[in-house]
């Protein structure tokens, strides 16, 4: 066993040391030490039995040691590196391409379409801590608000920033999922994904959803397309001489565009039509997206102290108790 132990303070087990002087000391007191009780022969006692008693005050002095020496490899801290075990891990290279057109503040979405896509992609990039996640926003123009990271606290806040307005307005599909393939194309991952979520159709632009699908689908790149808005109508922000208002304005999404683009690169489309349904949507491709990678054999080590500790317990309350019971010795 004590092969398979190592110690993180090793230089506490020198405190042994100071237990032989402890040992030469009560050997020394047994054999010099006078009998309480003075009488003239022992002749009477020359063949009498020795009684357990007699040989139990040696173990209990013994219990103390092992129980002292024992705390100290506690104090020292043993590990066990016996514990080797296979691991996998899950990790991919992942960009969300992300429309923040003027449409995206349209409130058939609790706050509007924009917020909700916005916290629901946090909670999928939480979720999911081994992989490089990196962020595309796109309206008229697409830009990399950032690239793939695992760095995943520096993106959830750099998706605080993300709001419309923040480049010119339009729906450019074509575009934005160009960019998210730009950071993609030099991955050696195993599995690339882009995750493009747009609530129009495709009005700007100088690339169009087909090509960009085409380079996808060059670069082994899988794309999820996300379809947001309800069915019908729904209350978008109109600009006014009084400022903005919401107008009830029919829901227009290129939902055979998006079909296309992910028929052509292996992924899937959805539909997300409120917040919940979202959020089913992420948890879906979160499940679908788990490429399990191994990991080589390493040592794990386990702290080890606690069954040192107690069985040096244990040995000392048997001293404690047996003292002023089956030890108790006249003076």
């Amino acid at each position: 066993m004590m092969r398979d132990i190592t110690f993180s303070n090793p230089e506490l087990l020198y405190l042994l040391v100071l237990l032989i002087p402890v040992i030469a000391w009560y050997i020394f007191k047994n054999r010099s030490s006078e009998a309480s009780l003075q009488i003239s022969s022992i002749n009477g006692f020359r063949f009498a039995n020795l009684s357990a008693k007699y040989y139990m005050r040696h173990v209990l002095f013994a219990f103390r040691i092992i129980a002292i020496a024992l705390l100290i490899m506690a104090l020292a801290r043993p590990q066990s590196t016996r514990n080797w075990k296979n691991v996998t891990t899950e990790g991919i290279d992942i960009v969300m391409a992300l429309d923040i057109s003027s449409s995206m503040l349209a409130k058939d979405f609790n706050p509007n379409r924009l917020e909700a896509s916005k916290e629901i992609a946090r909670e999928f990039i939480q979720d999911r801590p081994n992989d490089r996640i990196g962020l595309v926003v796109f309206s008229g123009e697409s830009f990399t608000q950032c690239p793939l990271t695992t760095d995943h606290p520096v993106l959830v806040n750099l998706f605080e920033d993300v709001e419309s307005g923040m480049v010119k307005d339009g729906t450019a599909i074509g575009m934005g999922l160009a960019t998210a393939v730009n950071r993609l194309k030099d991955s050696d991952a195993k599995s690339k994904v882009v995750i493009l979520l747009t609530d129009g159709v495709n009005n700007m632009g100088s690339i169009a959803p087909a090509t960009a699908a085409e380079i996808a689908q060059t670069f082994d790149i899988r794309v999820y397309t996300i379809g947001v808005g309800s069915q019908g109508k729904a209350p978008y922000p109109v600009n006014t001489p009084y400022g903005i208002r919401y107008k009830d304005m029919k829901v227009e999404i290129d939902e055979d565009v998006l079909r296309q683009i992910a028929a052509e690169t292996e992924g899937e489309y959805f539909r997300a039509t409120d917040n919940q349904k979202l959020k089913r949507i992420y948890q879906q491709i979160d499940k679908m997206e788990k490429s399990r990678i191994e990991v080589k054999e390493f040592s794990e080590k386990s702290e080890e102290y606690l069954g040192f500790a107690l069985i040096a317990g244990i040995l000392l309350l048997i001293e404690i108790v047996s003292k002023p019971t089956v030890m108790r010795s006249i003076p």
